[in-house]
């Protein structure tokens, strides 16, 4: 059984917008049938590492940190994961300092199924060797299936910006995504964990910025896109696909851009 299976089955333990035996029951169906389905599962791991644009001397260094989203499960093309499509767009940008970013050099330390509590490890990892320019961390969707307290999950994602900060890399985080678009899920088990999502969400915008860090509510500029067109969503209709990765990318690429001092090259 995936981890994602299991994570959702323990979503339906929340009874309280039941109301009543027979719905909880009816939400305990659905988690069977939820942990049943097969979901897509990491196919780049470690090779989510590369440089996108002319070969550079310095190139602007961009990480990945989170879970399933910063590896880009549901695609098998780096170029389609969320890092991939970010790195294009800045690659040949113009510089705030002037010039042309000439090349980004992609990197991830993300982790499928991880939550915010795994972050501290991902945070040593980016930062052994050269430091990165920017970190993007996608992160909260497994803290909201798993039940974690919002207020804990974003206190471990806040330190974890706190010291990306502290070591002088520039941080973009997207908040829990909209939970309630995931077709895997049937109401109204959806909108309870779609409920769940925007808790972990509120709970993490506040974190961090008082952090000093850059935030992006994935679910409020980007939920709209993924219930109204399927499509956003892979064959699992839990993961992303590339056209909802390139969704989330655009959503980010301001505060990311704005982050590297870069105009970004748009086609």
């Amino acid at each position: 059984m995936s981890s994602v299976a299991r994570r959702i089955g323990k979503a339906a333990a929340i009874t309280l917008i039941a109301g009543t035996v027979g719905g909880a029951a009816l939400l305990a169906a659905e988690a069977v049938v939820a942990r049943s389905r097969r979901y897509a599962k990491p196919g780049l791991g470690l090779a989510l590492r590369t440089t996108v644009g002319a070969d550079a001397a310095a190139p602007l260094r961009l990480v990945m940190l989170g879970d399933s989203a910063a590896l880009g499960v549901g695609v098998d093309r780096v170029a389609d994961t969320v890092g991939g499509q970010l790195a294009a767009l800045l690659s040949g940008g113009e510089s705030g300092r002037g010039g042309q970013v000439q090349a980004v050099a992609l990197s991830s330390v993300g982790v499928a199924g991880s939550r915010s509590s795994d972050l501290a490890t991902q945070v040593a990892r980016c930062l052994l060797g050269d430091r990165p320019d920017v970190a993007v961390i996608l992160v909260g969707g497994n803290d909201a299936i798993t039940l974690r307290r919002p207020s804990d999950a974003a206190a471990y994602l806040g330190a974890a910006v706190r010291r990306l900060r502290e070591a002088g890399v520039e941080v973009v985080v997207g908040t829990c995504p909209d939970l309630g678009a995931a077709r895997a899920i049937a109401p109204p088990l959806r909108q309870v964990v779609g409920f769940l999502g925007r808790r972990v969400a509120r709970a993490q915008v506040r974190a961090v910025h008082a952090a000093g860090g850059a935030v992006v509510d994935l679910a409020a500029e980007t939920g709209p896109v993924f219930r109204a067109d399927p499509n956003t969503l892979s064959v699992d209709r839990y993961h992303p696909s590339a056209d909802g990765y390139r969704v989330w990318a655009y959503a980010l690429l301001p505060a990311v851009a704005h982050a590297a001092g870069v105009i970004p090259r748009l086609p």
